[in-house]
């Protein structure tokens, strides 16, 4: 088993809706350990540079004007495999089609608006990492 670090992000609607603690719920009842946290808006800049590997796609203005429209959590999630992990338990992209019982399965009928990001492999995580933190910010426990 390898120890991985990965970025978990509630999104604006997940802050609206009040489901920041539900996240943070999940990830540490699921055996994961938080080592950096805090709410930040987002602005245009580091949404575009956060979502750089969108800019060619169609749908990348209005997920930038998206993540650009509230506050949102951002945490760095440590654990065995916590990239994989993290992404089974948030569920499919569109939350219409997440599977029961995940994060976007339980809370989402939508495939912008779905709760939360998070990095899709250890390479996304470094450049996703830089764009919200520095090392500074992560505390060992």
């Amino acid at each position: 088993m390898a120890v991985q670090r990965t970025l978990l992000v509630v999104k604006p609607d997940g802050v609206e809706r009040g489901l920041i603690g539900e996240v943070v719920s999940r990830v540490e009842r699921k055996g994961l350990k938080i080592v950096a946290m805090k709410m930040m808006r987002l602005t245009r800049e580091k949404a575009e540079e956060f979502y750089s590997v969108h800019r060619d796609k169609p749908f990348f203005g209005e997920l930038v004007e998206f993540i650009t429209s509230g506050p949102v959590v951002a945490m760095v999630v440590e654990g065995d495999e916590a990239v994989s992990v993290v992404r089974l338990m948030i569920g499919s992209t569109d939350g219409r089609k997440a599977a029961p019982g995940t994060i976007r399965g339980d809370f989402s009928l939508d495939i912008m608006k779905n709760i939360v990001h998070a990095s899709d492999s250890p390479e996304s995580f470094e450049r996703e990492f830089r764009v919200l933190f520095s090392e500074s910010e992560i505390v060992e426990w």
